[in-house]
Order: C-alpha cells, then structure tokens, then sequence
C-alpha cells in the first residue's frame, strides 16, 4: 500500500515535538478540520471520563485517546464504524489497498489509528507491516466512500 507522510497540519498548529496523537492526527487528515480544533475537542471530551479500575487515566490528545472518547466524538461528525474484525473469526481483513473500500478512512489498528484515502496510507508513518497488519475496522462518512 503507498504511503504519504502526514502530520495532520500537528506542525502547522505550533507543536514541535512528536507525540501519540494518532487519533487527532487521522481525524484532522480526514476531515480537513484544523489540527488545533481536533486537539481541543478531544480533551474536552476526555474531562467527562471516568477513572476506572482499567482506566487509571484520562485520555489526553498527545498521550492517547480511549476508543470511547474518540468514538463519541466521531460520531458527532457523522461518521459509522463499521467492524471488519469479530470474536471467533480471526483477521479477514489487512491493511492493504485491495481489501479496503476507496474513499477516506480512519481504520483501526491495534493501537493505532491511521487515515486511509482512496488506498494511500496518510501518517507520520508507515503502519502497514508490509500489508499484513490487521484492520479492527474502519470509521467512515456515507459521502466519503465510493464502491
């Protein structure tokens, strides 16, 4: 799968030091929002979390984000997960340009999100493993995809 690095507009927005800002990184990409909104957002939404036995931190937009968070914040912007991994069956499908669908994608990796653009990856980094890494599923507005 081609890659094109993409900071998501990260260094544009002032900030000059890496960080785990994969969920802001591929919403900004996808939805052309700014890099600074997305970041913003985010954190407020993560004040509202609660600390858990499993959770004994809230997310932060440069720290990681909880796949809650970041879902509850999606979902404000119309998208809809659409799962390609479930229990029991193990992994169909990879992250590899003839296996997902054309259009803009946030796909779920493990531990990752990365944005997809009609089979580009658009990251900081290339996440594929060679076209073997396995796609959770994928984030997606209606007008985003063409089949």
């Amino acid at each position: 799968m081609e890659f094109k690095f993409n900071d998501g507009g990260r260094y544009k927005a002032g900030f000059k030091n890496t960080a785990s800002d994969c969920v802001v990184r591929a919403i900004s990409i996808i939805t052309d929002l700014p890099y600074k909104e997305v970041y913003d957002a985010i954190n407020i939404i993560a004040k509202d979390e609660r600390i858990t036995k499993r959770r004994k931190s809230r997310s932060t937009s440069n720290g990681g984000v909880y796949k809650v968070t970041y879902s509850k914040y999606l979902e404000t912007l119309g998208f809809k997960w659409i799962p390609t991994m479930f229990v029991g069956v193990g992994c169909k499908v990879h992250l590899k340009k003839e296996e997902l669908p054309k259009g803009k994608l946030i796909v779920r990796l493990s531990k990752h999100l990365t944005s997809v653009i009609d089979g580009v990856i658009h990251d900081t980094y290339d996440p594929s493993r060679g076209e073997t890494r396995c796609v959770y599923g994928y984030w997606v507005r209606e007008e985003y995809v063409t089949l």
